[in-house]
């Protein structure tokens, strides 16, 4: 039995971490045990500490850690490898919805004691027959075949040994901090395709646009501090990626390229935050329209 500690990082999730905590509580097990869930409330000014609070109550397994300022999310992280009972950890951001079967699918791998890294595949719940919904899919979809192709790129939730004792404090993207300090121990990391988790997308340009700078700028930094270059770091992989699954429909080609500008712009800002150091993305600002998960 591969028993782990869950960590959910929390900032005015009020809307959505009571429906998380109870699918986590449902989830599908059969090899795996989830021996407490950690939440870690950041700063939060709604009513997410109340929520997570009266699950406490009627869960032993369930813990509160509540931080007074909003730090980060590398700094939740953080807080939770400290805090966190087993040696497998599973951490996801509390807006977003597992499949049933997700924890499992994910954390199965870690039988094998050479993995110690696994990555889920996320699946949005906006409208692809929308523009940002279509700009949605198409990231997704294209982070997926870079992973089934061989590129790993984590995200969203992740599975996690605890072989190292911290990421760094000042980094945009926690989860792809642990990526290299992973692999640089000779351990394997590994896809779990079959491990679902549901999350929403940018509804507007402005929030996918400030999305991919903080995300682009983080990676650039993570390039600096560690030498490590994650997969979609690579255009011509995403660019060869992109022309093997396009969409030839005369919509959703047009639609094709006017992302591919977008995301060239995000990146460009996302650059020259790095260069500037004029935007600190540790304390990143929340694309508003990729909270209230319905699925």
């Amino acid at each position: 039995m591969i028993n782990c500690s869950i960590g959910i990082t929390a900032y005015n999730e009020a809307a959505n971490i009571g429906q998380l905590l109870r699918r986590m509580l449902e989830q599908r097990l059969e090899t795996v045990s989830i021996t407490e869930i950690v939440v870690v409330a950041s700063g939060c000014t709604d009513g997410t500490v109340d929520i997570a609070r009266q699950f406490a109550a009627e869960d032993g397994r369930i813990r509160v850690l509540v931080q007074a300022e909003r730090e980060g999310k590398a700094s939740a992280m953080n807080l939770f490898i400290r805090e966190a009972r087993e040696d497998v950890l599973l951490l996801c951001s509390a807006d977003l919805l597992p499949e049933l079967d997700a924890v499992e699918q994910l954390m199965a791998p870690f039988a094998d004691p050479e993995v110690a890294m696994t990555g889920c595949h996320p699946v949005p719940v906006n409208d692809p027959a929308t523009f940002m919904g279509f700009a949605v899919h198409l990231q997704w979809a294209l982070h997926h075949e870079m992973n089934v192709a061989g590129g790993f790129k984590g995200g969203e939730m992740v599975g996690f040994r605890r072989v190292f004792e911290r990421i760094p404090y000042h980094t945009a993207v926690d989860e792809a901090s642990v990526e290299p300090i992973v692999r640089g121990q000779g351990y394997k990391v590994q896809y779990c395709p079959d491990a679902i988790v549901y999350n929403k997308g940018p509804e507007t340009v402005d929030d996918f646009l400030r999305q991919r700078r903080r995300i682009y700028a983080g990676h650039l930094d993570l390039q600096r501090m560690l030498g490590y270059k994650v997969s979609t770091m690579s255009g011509g992989k995403i660019f060869s990626l992109l022309l093997k699954n396009m969409d030839w429909r005369p919509k959703q080609f047009v639609w094709t390229w006017a992302v591919v500008g977008l995301e060239v712009y995000g990146r460009f800002l996302g650059w020259r935050d790095y260069k500037t150091g004029a935007k600190n993305h540790t304390v990143w600002e929340i694309a508003t329209t990729t909270k209230e998960l319905d699925t």
